[in-house]
């Protein structure tokens, strides 16, 4: 039984990912949906409504229905028997992106999580980094709000102490982990802060109203005034998050030299692009952000551009044998693709199999680079090169 552990593995990983898709999109598409209706609310004109504290109304048109949602600047005066919470679909997305984490990187930190020629570490303190890395950027992030979030200018002053954060978390995280997943990690982090906002701030300061009219007394503003600048800030961080968990499938980026810098521009043009939406909401865009999000994502294609390869040599242009490729193999690969473990459900430890598997070899160690993972066998770029004549010698 044992060999169907890694295809075992793989089931749960592929539907522990399905889910937190699903459950994503409810979170991310609620956030945003009630985002730009914040912003597109527009004064009552009814006295009966202005009467009963409605600060903002909206009519829309959506699936052949008119809708007309009201936002009351601190609560309705008198609460409804039937009152939809918005917090499943924040708290589904985390323990669903957690426990995909666990199975795809925690099960095996010293292959996921752990990239020598970066940090030379052990699997377990790879994993009590990586959950201290995730708790302490709520702890951090939360200060900088209790701290900076009050007084003058309160706004600008913790987005620049956040981006500052940030820039040295990503840096740090590319210091410690391997690429990949410092990526992951990052994104993870950041999203872990997002549901934080939720669980500490946003639901309890909704119970908090709710409490208050429950005994006849008015609701402190203050909890509306709090929920709204942590719903604010988890909108901008949505598209840094989204970049960060999809960043994964492109070596090109997370195997950069300058990989910890191509992070931070990429969420910071996501930040911004974002910032541009939430702006246009109010029928004020910004464009400044939108072309300046732009720009960062296109210095980051030139940054993260690959080397060229080097001057022609004997190990670049005369085509491998099948015996140096199955040398190869044997010496990098078949510890994880064997009849014991076959991660993925593939083998190469013998000649047929390598034979059949000679485009996905190709695609996997040669363009994107992603096998080994993070190298852990340290296969050599003359190896690659090597796997590279061997494939394209035995094409038509």
């Amino acid at each position: 039984m044992e060999y169907l552990l890694p295809y075992l593995l793989d089931w749960c990983n592929l539907l522990l990912r399905w889910l937190h898709l699903i459950v994503g999109i409810a979170w991310i598409g609620a956030s945003f949906y009630f985002v730009w209706l914040d912003n597109s609310l527009v004064p009552p004109t009814d006295k009966k409504m202005i009467d009963d504290g409605v600060s903002g109304e909206l009519w829309a048109v959506h699936g052949g229905g008119f809708y007309n949602p009201q936002k009351y600047l601190n609560a309705p005066p008198k609460l409804p028997s039937h009152l939809h919470w918005f917090y499943w679909e924040a708290y589904s997305a985390w323990l669903t992106g957690f426990l995909l984490f666990a199975v795809a990187y925690l099960l095996n930190p010293s292959v996921m999580l752990v990239d020598k020629n970066i940090f030379d570490m052990s699997g377990n303190v790879a994993v009590i980094a990586s959950l201290a890395y995730l708790g302490a950027g709520w702890l951090v992030y939360d200060a900088i709000c209790r701290i900076f979030g009050v007084g003058d200018k309160a706004d600008k002053k913790v987005a620049l102490c956040l981006v500052i954060y940030v820039i040295l978390a990503s840096y740090l995280a590319c210091q410690i982990f391997s690429g990949r997943a410092a990526f992951l990690m990052t994104g993870a982090m950041i999203a872990t802060i997002m549901v934080a906002n939720v669980f500490f701030w946003i639901i309890p300061g909704q119970k908090k109203v709710i409490k208050s009219m429950e005994m006849g007394e008015a609701p402190d503003p203050i909890h509306g005034q709090r929920g709204k600048q942590r719903s604010v800030h988890n909108t901008f961080f949505t598209l840094p998050v989204l970049f960060a968990m999809v960043s994964n499938h492109y070596s090109m980026l997370y195997n950069s030299t300058h990989h910890w810098l191509i992070l931070v521009l990429m969420m910071s043009g996501g930040a911004l692009i974002r910032f541009y939406f939430v702006s246009r909401h109010k029928n004020k865009p910004n464009y400044p952000a939108l072309v300046f999000g732009i720009f960062l994502l296109i210095i980051t294609i030139f940054i993260a551009a690959p080397a060229p390869s080097p001057a022609n040599t004997s190990a670049s242009t005369t085509p491998a044998s099948f015996s140096q490729v199955k040398t190869i193999i044997e010496e990098r690969c078949v510890v994880c693709h064997n009849g014991n473990i076959a991660n993925k459900n593939i083998r190469l430890d013998s000649d047929e199999s390598i034979q059949s598997q000679m485009t996905l070899i190709y695609q996997q160690a040669v363009v994107t680079k992603i096998m080994p993972m993070n190298n852990a066998t340290s296969i050599t770029e003359d190896e690659r090169r090597l796997l590279e004549t061997w494939y394209k010698a035995n094409q038509p």
